[in-house]
């Protein structure tokens, strides 16, 4: 699931890159206003990116993992059940 992720973040950054690249080396030429219309749609696809590539699946178990503070820890995994005293 990481891999589809990565791959999807990826396609949208080199679209936004592209949609640049073409509004102001081919589409000014034309018309100018399609040219700031087209950076205004790739200046939102990088913050759609970054949504779609930290996006947690529901394979992810995140919550699991320990926090590196044995307290803590201790008390989310009797709060869990994981430890009874």
């Amino acid at each position: 699931m990481y891999a589809r992720r990565r791959h999807v973040y990826f396609a949208m950054m080199g679209t936004c890159l592209a949609l640049f690249v073409l509004a102001w080396g081919v589409v000014r030429i034309w018309s100018v206003p399609a040219a700031v219309g087209m950076c205004v749609v790739a200046m939102v696809i990088p913050p759609l990116a970054a949504m779609v590539a930290n996006r947690r699946g529901p394979e992810d178990r995140w919550w699991d993992d320990p926090s590196g503070d044995p307290q803590s820890d201790e008390w989310w995994d009797e709060l869990d059940g994981k430890k009874r005293r």
